[in-house]
């Protein structure tokens, strides 16, 4: 009888190693809903949109809209060898704007964002 039990249990074993893992979800997803470029960073989902004169940073926690009152911080770009910066400024529930800024393929962003608990956020886009 014990040897049964031994068998069986070896054998629901090997029955659910053969079962597959659940997929491992995301916070966030990572299809752009304005158009930009999205990263993931510290659970959250951040899409940058480039403009003419400036970017737009839209944030979100489990696909919702992030408050973003009390939120700074600055977008940096590096672009042929050139830094500027400018600062973000919160402008909607969950927008983050900057302006003053050119945009081209390649050009390296760095958004650094301090929240109001003055927990610091870096999150790196490249521009294709």
């Amino acid at each position: 009888m014990i040897a049964l039990r031994r068998l069986l249990s070896l054998w629901t074993l090997a029955l659910a190693a053969l079962l597959p893992a659940p997929a491992a979800v995301a916070h966030g997803g990572g299809t752009p809903r304005h158009g930009g470029i999205v990263q993931l960073a510290n659970d959250l989902s951040f899409e940058l949109v480039a403009g003419s004169d400036g970017a737009t940073i839209y944030l979100e926690d489990h696909d919702k809209p992030l408050a973003t009152a009390g939120f700074s911080g600055k977008l940096g770009v590096l672009l042929a060898g050139v830094k500027t910066d400018a600062p973000l400024k919160a402008v909607a529930p969950n927008t983050l704007i900057a302006t003053g800024l050119r945009f081209a393929p390649g050009a390296k962003v760095v958004a650094v964002i301090t929240t109001p608990e003055n927990q610091i956020l870096a999150v790196r886009f490249t521009l294709r």
